[in-house]
């Protein structure tokens, strides 16, 4: 900022596991966003480590770090960011199309039927719900088969109903399929349907608790994404 030097985050140190669904909770200003923006090899930090499934992320350069963003990572935002005048389905395939995957249209359809929209397939965004567009979202970060999916404030623009239905697909896709979810939330209520909450402020970590509602991930244990 200027002259100013400012710390977004500081002596952060920790790991998620394959299968776990964290949550990530903080005030604004504590370093959530910069945060995931790290995870999901967005933003580079300044020095320590960062390792997906064992790689060394924090030196790779700005190509090799789409390449893991596009295979490697779904992002689900507060903002659906669905193109307006293209169909669910054809969403739902952009991601298959800048990796290059192969029978990309069947693969679309297929992660639609998996969130429970295969009805609404050709339907545009203004034709769907606030739900049912985040759950194109959904299906658009789960078809390239991510390692992990990040969710920032995944239910802050839609209603309580929208938001839990929206919660009930990621606790599916965690519990039934071990899909590793970490979520931006204020909300604690969105945070108890998480395994453990990790609390930022002022760019530290000052709380990461497991939570006794949370559900269990089937997945696998003991690897660090």
């Amino acid at each position: 900022m200027g002259q100013v030097e400012v710390h977004a985050l500081r002596g952060v140190s920790f790991q998620v596991q394959r299968g776990e669904m964290l949550a990530i909770m903080g005030p604004s200003g504590s370093g959530k966003s910069t945060l995931m923006n790290i995870i999901g090899c967005l933003d580079r930090p300044t020095s320590g480590s960062y390792r997906l499934e064992g790689m060394e992320i924090s030196a790779l350069n700005d190509n090799r770090l789409a390449e893991i963003r596009s295979r490697k990572i779904g992002f689900v935002f507060q903002i659906f960011n669905l193109l307006s005048r293209t169909s669910a389905v054809a969403n739902v395939e952009l991601p298959l199309l800048y990796s290059g995957a192969p029978h990309r249209r069947k693969r679309a359809l297929e992660m639609l039927e998996r969130v429970g929209l295969s009805a609404r397939a050709h339907h545009h965004p203004s034709e769907l719900s606030g739900g049912e567009q985040q759950r194109v979202a959904i299906a658009r970060a789960l078809a390239n088969n991510p390692s992990i999916i990040l969710a920032d404030e995944p239910t802050g623009n839609l209603d309580s109903r929208a938001g839990q239905e929206v919660m009930a697909l990621f606790d599916q896709l965690n519990r039934d399929e071990g899909i590793t979810l970490v979520i931006v939330t204020h909300e604690r209520d969105i945070a108890r349907h998480c395994q453990r909450s990790v609390q930022l402020r002022d760019g530290r970590i000052v709380g990461d608790e497991s939570s006794p509602q949370g559900g269990t991930a089937s997945g696998p244990q003991g690897m660090p994404e």
